[in-house]
């Protein structure tokens, strides 16, 4: 698990490999990310600045204690809301990056898949299902948002184990956006993406946790998002390959298996 997980940083850390070798091919997904970007930085930092006194009316109970009591409980309460704030960007940026550079980021995987080697797949993600799965991602960030701000109020340490929870929790649904495009052009069912998903289930986690993790830093996300969507296609190219290779290994055990024979028992007259 944790070699598969170290492998999903990995295939980010390849993503952003492609910023020396084809530059212009993943500066096309920089002017979305950029318009993404500001619309989410013009909502945050009124938010960030609102801080003080958002704390101040959730905790209205706390006026009469010393201050540095006081003080100490609103600072938590504002760590717990940032993370919180920050959880839900990252993934309403991503709905909102790829429902407005769709054209940008179809170009990228399918530049990644040729580079890759092989029969590039054919298919495409329609505008309306971009947008539908954008606006599944918000409602399901939302869901984690609150998530994260519940366990916040745990005493001690929940503003750890709430960093800890949106992150994983959020970094598994960026890992499962950002591949659907790779799988959408395969044509699979949404069963065949599960098995597919669970199948490496350590590496897309890592890759998703990594996605984060760069998200939550200054400007971060805006150079991560083509690195991501290329890596994503690494990530969705690796998985279906190892999954047919499991199959062509089953497929050639059962031609080679002696006639007769069952799964390691025999019958006796």
């Amino acid at each position: 698990m944790i070699r598969e997980f170290a492998a999903g940083f990995g295939t980010l850390i390849r993503g952003f490999g492609l910023w020396r070798t084809h530059p212009r091919l993943l500066a096309l997904g920089l002017v979305p990310a950029l318009i993404s970007f500001a619309v989410l930085v013009a909502v945050l930092i009124p938010f960030g600045f609102s801080l003080g006194s958002i704390t101040a009316w959730m905790t209205p109970f706390a006026d009469g204690w010393i201050a540095g009591w006081r003080e100490a409980l609103r600072i938590a309460i504002g760590i717990v809301l940032f993370v919180a704030a920050a959880v839900l960007s990252g993934l309403v940026f991503t709905a909102l990056t790829l429902t407005i550079g769709d054209p940008f980021y179809q170009r990228i995987w399918r530049g990644v898949e040729q580079s890759l080697g092989g029969a590039a797949p054919v298919g495409e993600t329609g505008f309306w299902t971009t947008v539908g799965e954008g606006l599944r991602l918000i409602v399901l960030g939302i869901l984690v948002a609150l998530l994260t701000l519940v366990l916040g109020f745990i005493p001690l340490v929940g503003g750890a184990i709430a960093t800890v929870v949106g992150v994983l929790l959020s970094g598994r649904l960026l890992a499962r956006e950002l591949t659907g495009r790779a799988f959408d052009a395969r044509g699979l069912s949404h069963d065949e993406r599960q098995r597919l998903l669970a199948s490496g289930r350590g590496r897309v986690l890592g890759f998703g946790v990594a996605t984060q993790l760069c998200y939550l830093v200054p400007l971060g996300a805006v150079i991560t998002m083509p690195a991501a969507v290329a890596g994503s296609t690494m990530l969705a190219r690796t998985l279906t390959d190892r999954a047919a290779s499991g199959a062509e290994i089953s497929a050639h055990a059962d031609e080679v298996r002696p006639a007769g024979a069952s799964g390691g028992t025999s019958a006796h007259a």
